[in-house]
């Protein structure tokens, strides 16, 4: 058994599949999934877990290159925003409108979907190379 890092099989399978520039969204409760994107959905009740429970991890496990996120994050939920800069650091974000970042993530390699019920708890994160 496994006993340390991301515990799930699917979400395990998904990360060490990624490679440079692919795209890997993690979405709230509300996110409109595109249909042929791989959905891995961690949802169990509102709120479980929440957006930054699976942030964390993930981005404990990936090499991170860039993070968009909707613009109107800043505007409508300015707290979870300051706690993904936390967790980010020092890596390049960009703002979009909500509208493209619903288009570009019908390229993500997957979608982890959260139980967040808080508006534009969204991300995508583009990944990176290790050397």
């Amino acid at each position: 058994m496994k006993k340390s890092g991301i515990l799930n099989p699917e979400l395990s399978e998904l990360i060490s599949s990624l490679g440079h520039t692919d795209l890997l969204v993690i979405c709230d409760a509300g996110f409109p999934i595109p249909k042929d994107v791989k959905r891995i959905d961690l949802t169990l009740i509102k709120n479980i877990p929440r957006f930054l429970d699976v942030l964390k991890p993930i981005s404990e496990e990936i090499v991170i290159e860039k993070v968009i996120l909707a613009e109107e994050i800043e505007k409508f939920n300015l707290g979870l925003f300051e706690k993904i800069k936390e967790i980010i650091k020092d890596i390049p974000i960009e703002l979009i409108p909500h509208e493209e970042f619903k288009k570009m993530s019908k390229n993500a390699k997957g979608i982890i979907r959260s139980a967040e019920f808080s508006p534009y708890a969204n991300i995508i994160l583009i990944c990176g190379v290790a050397f």
